[in-house]
C-alpha cells in the first residue's frame, strides 16, 4: 500500500508562500495608513504657523519626521500627496490656504521644495545605514535643498512681477531668519524618529 507523503521542504515552501500572500495585502494596507497619517500630519503642521514673509510653520518638521519614520519611498509619496491636495484646492497649506495659485506663487517653491527635500533624504537613506548620523545628514541636506529650490523660485517670481533681486537678499529675507527654528525642528525630529521608528518599521 502506497502512502502519499509531503516532504518537509515542500510543506515549508507552501507555508512561506501562504505567509507571503497574507503579508502582501496587510503590508499594502499598512503602507496606505502610514502614508495617509503622515500626509495629515504635514497638513496639521502647516496650519501651525506664525505670519511672516515665509510663514514660520512646522512643515519641514513634518517632512523630516515622515521620511525618518516611514522611509524615503513612502515619505516622498506622502509629501507628494500633500502637495497635490493643496494644488487641487484643499486648504492644507499655511494659514489654511490651498490652490494652484498658492503653489505657483512667490513662496510656492518652498512648498515644492519639501518634495525635493524628501527625495534627497530618500537618496541619502539608500547610501548611509540608518542611524543618528544618517538622520542628521539627510535632514540637513534636505533642508538646504529646500532652501535653495525655494529661494531660486522666489527670485524668479519676484523678478518677473517686481524687479530683479539678488540671491543673498532672498536668503536674508527668506532663509537666514528661519535657520535657528529649522535646526530645532531637525533635533526634535531625530529624537522622535529614534523613539518611534520601531513601532512603524
Amino acid at each position: 500500500m502506497c502512502e502519499n507523503k509531503t516532504s518537509p521542504d515542500m510543506t515549508s515552501m507552501a507555508n512561506a508562500s501562504d505567509n507571503k500572500a497574507l503579508k502582501g495585502p496587510r503590508a499594502k494596507t499598512r503602507d496606505l495608513v502610514l502614508v495617509s497619517l503622515c500626509t495629515a500630519l504635514t497638513a496639521v503642521c502647516s496650519w501651525i504657523s506664525i505670519p511672516a514673509a515665509i510663514p514660520f510653520t512646522l512643515q519641514t518638521f513634518a517632512v523630516f519626521l515622515t521620511v525618518g519614520l516611514i522611509g524615503g519611498k513612502r515619505g516622498s509619496l506622502s509629501v507628494l500627496i500633500y502637495i497635490l491636495l493643496g494644488a487641487f484646492g484643499v486648504p492644507v497649506f499655511a494659514n489654511f490656504t490651498g490652490g494652484l495659485g498658492k503653489l505657483l506663487g512667490i513662496t510656492g517653491g518652498y512648498i515644492i521644495g519639501l518634495l525635493v527635500a524628501a527625495l534627497v533624504m530618500w537618496l541619502i537613506e539608500r547610501l548611509i545605514p540608518y542611524g543618528t548620523v544618517m538622520l542628521i545628514i539627510s535632514m540637513a541636506a534636505g533642508l538646504i535643498v529646500c532652501y535653495i529650490f525655494g529661494s531660486l523660485w522666489f527670485m524668479f517670481i519676484y523678478a518677473r512681477d517686481t524687479g530683479s533681486i539678488g540671491f543673498v537678499a532672498v536668503l536674508a529675507k527668506c532663509v537666514f531668519p528661519y535657520i535657528p527654528f529649522d535646526t530645532i525642528k531637525i533635533a526634535l525630529a531625530i529624537i522622535l524618529c529614534k523613539r518611534l521608528r520601531r513601532f512603524v518599521v
